[in-house]
């Protein structure tokens, strides 16, 4: 099994060395699930959407395992599993655009495979910080895995290894939304947001102005208003997207004191990435004002009480006239109050449309101005939301879910 760790976000570039010296360990036949004749590869990437506020991220990695089954536990015969030599500490914001480090390969039997767990070594002993988070400007602090965390982080997906092939695939660990905050202890917790997805060569890259804050400025390909990758630009203003499956994305440009920018239903081939512009016609939106959006999440009830619901991520999204409808910032809750703080401007987005060889152009939206729909998800429950409107004034917007 090849497994590659692959970032990009808010994140410096840093390569890391191979590491050649993995091992398949077969734990056993059956467990649910189909197996074809043979053997085949599977090859793993791990890449990271940004994280908010801080200056690192570590996760120390000691090894990875596979099912055929998605409904499979920890003891069940049928996994297959890569343990690294020596656990390896990897800081999540290291590298970015698009930057992969290879961690070796070898072989699994061919099939279909619907679980992956990426297993975590334990805060303990000399290894204190093993998993770890430094806020930006603060001190470096122990990072709360779960409680299951000796099983392995959980990740349900549905990929096939075939005989004599390699199959392909990218871990999009979103540190953004699986650090969260734990009241005003100075905790942080791991609740691990993790995508699996198929890795491809063809992506998204362009230019936003050096002018802007780069580490505060966040650069996403959306579909029907759901991020599917994400980065922040380089010291030289570019940003790569890669490994996004053909089809059509709307890039979204948002940068703190600026107004949202879209360009809508960009292309992507299955075989080469879309450049969007060069330095020359780099994306700078125009500044805007700031307000916020705050409240808890919590569940509706018929008393006095209250039930906070701590795992909860809240998001801010806009519809533009003629579509389309994009995020524009996305939170997890903290994880002791259910509190959360959306920072949003209040002028009009823009939108350009996109022609290969062509400028982009932007223009505003002004109908679009100020207005947001705030949403809640938590696991098992439904999707709450609610209007907002900035124009004027911050917003206290509290989320209700259904009992």
């Amino acid at each position: 099994m090849q497994f590659q760790w692959k970032h990009h976000a808010k994140y410096l570039g840093l390569g890391l060395a191979a590491l050649a010296a993995s091992a398949l360990v077969a734990c056993g036949g059956g467990g649910g699930g189909s197996t074809d004749a043979g053997q085949g590869s599977l090859r793993l990437a791990m890449t990271d959407a940004p994280a908010c506020g801080y200056d690192h991220v570590y996760v120390t990695v000691d090894r990875v395992r596979v099912h055929h089954s998605s409904s499979a536990s920890d003891n069940d015969a049928g996994w297959s599993e890569v343990a690294l030599a020596t656990p390896k500490r990897l800081d999540l914001l290291s590298l970015t655009n698009g930057v992969l480090e290879e961690l070796g390969q070898t072989q699994l039997p061919a099939g279909n495979y619907t679980q992956v767990r990426l297993v975590l070594v334990d805060n303990t002993g000399n290894n204190q910080l093993a998993n770890a988070v430094q806020p930006t400007g603060g001190a470096l602090v122990a990072l709360t895995t779960p409680s299951g965390q000796q099983s392995g982080l959980k990740l349900k997906t549905n990929f096939q290894v075939q005989s004599g092939q390699t199959a392909d695939l990218l871990l999009d660990f979103d540190a953004c939304r699986s650090v969260v905050v734990a009241g005003n202890s100075g905790n942080y917790i791991l609740k691990p947001v993790i995508s699996v997805t198929p890795r491809v060569t063809s992506g998204i890259q362009g230019y936003v102005s050096t002018s802007l804050t780069l580490n505060g400025t966040l650069v996403t390909a959306q579909q029907s208003g759901v991020v599917v990758r994400s980065t922040v630009p380089d010291s030289t203003g570019k940003f790569v997207l890669p490994s996004l499956a053909a089809g059509n994305y709307d890039l979204v440009v948002t940068s703190d004191g600026h107004s949202t920018a879209v360009v809508p239903s960009v292309p992507v081939t299955a075989t080469a990435s879309t450049t969007i512009n060069g330095t020359a016609t780099a994306i700078l939106p125009p500044t805007a004002t700031m307000r916020s959006i705050s409240g808890t999440a919590s569940v509706g009830t018929t008393g006095t009480s209250t039930t906070l619901v701590t795992d909860a991520t809240v998001r801010a999204t806009q519809a533009l006239t003629g579509g389309p409808t994009v995020e524009v910032v996305s939170l997890p809750v903290n994880a002791t109050t259910a509190a959360y703080q959306l920072r949003v401007p209040a002028d009009a987005p823009v939108k350009s449309t996109f022609t290969a060889g062509s400028a982009l152009a932007f223009s505003g939206d002004t109908a679009a101005a100020g207005k947001y729909k705030v949403e809640a998800s938590a696991a098992g429950r439904t999707t709450v939301q609610q209007s907002a409107d900035v124009g004027t004034a911050d917003q206290t917007v509290n989320l209700t879910f259904a009992p």
